[in-house]
């Protein structure tokens, strides 16, 4: 998607590099002091009326552009459709959703609908998803009056689009406004470029670089996580970490242990690596995002690692409390489009710029890909377990790792694809995977997607055995 997106705005980069590679202005401000309990996090969030802790949904939204944003958009309108009966009482699916992460194109949709919750079913269609944002981006970057900002050291492209999206779609508001505010909680995730790391703007991940999320503007979070290199500037937000006595979780220090390290781990130590990087705040006293879907395009890296840890760490499961859940439901939803070429029709090879996108587009594609199966094989093994512990095949096994793979969450794991690539109908897939990476669509296209999710997410068996079990599930 990233290299789809290079594509689509070259004409925007052409005309706007006299701005050169400006840098942004920092508007994070310090954390006084590290508090586990404030602050925009998963964990504070409030509870919300008829949301049943037994039952947790996260939903992961691509990057794509507007394409992303109407296709995840209809992933709401379904939920927001779809009744089921949970605990005896009649519920939207739309109102069990915990958690929504978002990426480039995604975040929009997702921010927005933190923000603005059932209004946006009213006013998302006329606010963005069927205005020409591209258009008016470019205006904006042309317009002889902002040339001067533009060639400033402390203010680039994304600065200015950040100041669009404001306008437009986020009403001047910032994190502190999502504090207490009802719906799901939202991570918008953005690339450090320095590290390729991922930074997602919850308080929990700010706690590192010691900065207060509340001050920061939503509509620059989306601003970062959809800056794509070399079209839009960096953010740049300042670091501040090592000041306000930031302490990690014990379970982080039981992943550190070398002699007694938890697994799965993989993926755990490389954050906690990642991590690190941040806190050093004397050595790295500003960090430098673009778009989310550098590092994770499918926004479900965090989840990932989050249920390994889960799966290693009993103490991560107390301090969760994941005895509460019995199921868990994670809906990917992935705008992943792929255009036909004719290279190989042709003995002419494809020219440098053409090579350069799918060059950097491959490996991301790929990825997304194997998080997706990751997510699935996840699922299954813990499923298979559960089964055999059910039937006491670990009862005096006597073996470590039988004690271990024992030991998996007692929680039923639902992945649940919805991707062009699900579609059964064939024409429709073909449609899709031709919508450009942009911020511009027509509006057949975008009807288009959003029906199309509705489509992808009741054809998917993953969803369908979700509704089954709904239907009887009582609970505990």
């Amino acid at each position: 998607m990233l290299r789809r997106a290079v594509s689509s705005l070259l004409a925007v980069a052409g005309a706007i590099v006299l701005a050169g590679c400006a840098a942004t202005r920092p508007v994070n401000a310090p954390l006084a002091q590290f508090d586990r309990a404030a602050g925009y996090r998963y964990d504070t969030r409030p509870e919300r009326p008829g949301n049943d802790p037994g039952t947790v949904v996260i939903l992961a939204f691509s990057g794509g552009g507007t394409r992303a944003a109407a296709f995840s958009f209809g992933v709401l309108e379904e939920l927001r459709r779809t009744e089921v009966e949970i605990g005896g009482r009649r519920t939207r699916l739309l109102d069990q959703v915990d958690m929504i992460t978002g990426v480039s194109g995604g975040s929009f949709t997702a921010l927005a609908y933190a923000l603005h919750g059932e209004r946006l079913f009213d006013e998302y269609e006329r606010r963005f998803l069927k205005r020409n944002v591209q258009g008016e981006l470019l205006s904006r970057f042309l317009s002889p009056a902002n040339w001067s900002a533009l060639w400033s050291e402390t203010w680039g492209r994304s600065e200015m689009a950040a100041q669009l999206y404001d306008e437009i779609l986020f009403d001047g508001r910032t994190y502190g406004d999502l504090i207490g505010h009802p719906g799901p909680f939202v991570l918008a995730t953005a690339t450090d470029i320095s590290t390729g790391s991922r930074l997602g703007f919850s308080q929990g991940e700010f706690d590192l670089i010691c900065s207060d999320l509340s001050s920061v503007p939503l509509s620059r979070a989306a601003a970062s996580s959809s800056a794509v290199p070399l079209v839009l500037s960096p953010l740049t937000f300042n670091n501040y970490g090592g000041n306000c006595g930031y302490r990690e979780p014990t379970w982080v220090r039981q992943f550190r242990d070398p002699d007694n390290r938890l697994r799965p781990a993989g993926r755990a130590l490389q954050r906690i690596r990642e991590m690190d990087s941040f806190k050093d705040g004397a050595n790295r006293p500003f960090l430098h995002l673009v778009d989310g879907g550098v590092s994770d395009n499918l926004g479900v890296r965090s989840v990932l690692e989050t249920l390994e840890q889960i799966e290693a760490s009993r103490t991560l499961r107390r301090s969760a409390k994941t005895d509460d859940i019995e199921r868990l439901v994670v809906v990917v939803v992935n705008s992943l489009s792929v255009p036909k070429t004719d290279w190989d029709r042709r003995e002419r090879p494809p020219n440098d710029v053409q090579i350069l996108l799918k060059a950097t587009g491959v490996p991301i594609d790929r990825y997304s890909y194997e998080a997706v199966e990751l997510l699935r094989d996840l699922a299954v093994r813990w499923h298979t377990l559960r089964s055999l512990r059910q039937a006491g095949a670990f009862v005096n096994a006597g073996n470590p790792l039988l004690a271990r793979a024992a030991d998996v969450p007692d929680i039923e794991l639902y992945a649940i694809d919805v991707s062009f690539e699900a579609l059964s109908d064939e024409s429709e897939r073909e449609f899709l995977n031709q919508t450009p990476t942009s911020f511009v669509l027509t509006d057949e296209q975008v009807d288009r997607l959003r029906a199309a999710a509705g489509v992808a997410l009741r054809q998917s068996p993953e969803y369908a055995r979700l509704l089954r079990d709904l239907g009887s599930a009582a609970r505990k």
